[in-house]
């Protein structure tokens, strides 16, 4: 169960780690191509469905696996989508991203009410889903937003996001920490 926790906590403050680097590089170039987002959102999709990937292998229960299964197969569509088709105007990145920052924030949602972790981290996937949907949400009401606006907002909810993963693992980490084998409490008494 230790091991678990460690490798749970590991995958979600490394995937924020790796939102939050992309959230700042989306924002310090702002006019970078919108060639340039296609590559770095699937770049990121593609890392985001690997860690998701690996979260669901990592557990016990049939639950998380369905659900960081299920993101993980939307970041991996999310990834192929954006290379297979390069050129595209910034509408369709636009929709792309909305598209899989909605539907994953939907499943991060749903995954928090059913999680079987403590409140403070089933509030923290809830909190970090709703700014998903929040972000694609608006993505679909403006999609003719530019490249540069797109960035931008990219790369805020990158940091969000990034920064709420960090102390979701953070804290998940001092739970595991915070429990004790059975065999040293049998020593104790």
């Amino acid at each position: 169960m230790f091991k678990s926790l460690k490798s749970t906590s590991t995958s979600l403050i490394l995937l924020g780690i790796l939102a939050v680097i992309v959230g700042i590089i989306a924002i310090a170039w702002p006019n970078v191509t919108i060639l340039a987002l296609v590559i770095l959102f699937a770049v990121y999709a593609f890392m985001d469905a690997g860690l998701q990937a690996a979260r669901a292998f990592s557990s016990r229960s049939a639950g998380p696996v369905f659900g960081h299964l299920l993101l993980a197969l939307i970041g991996l569509a999310a990834g192929v989508v954006a290379l297979v088709w390069p050129g595209p105007t910034a509408y369709v990145l636009v929709i792309v991203v909305a598209a899989w920052a909605l539907a994953g924030g939907v499943v991060e949602v749903v995954a928090g009410f059913g999680s079987g972790e403590t409140a403070g981290t089933r509030a923290l996937f809830i909190v970090s889903g709703l700014v998903s949907v929040a972000f694609g949400v608006l993505l679909f009401a403006r999609p003719g937003v530019g490249a540069v606006t797109l960035a931008l907002l990219f790369g805020l909810y990158s940091m969000i996001y990034g920064f709420s993963q960090i102390t979701a693992g953070v804290q998940m980490r001092q739970l595991g920490k915070s429990f004790r084998p059975l065999s040293e409490l049998k020593n104790a008494a």
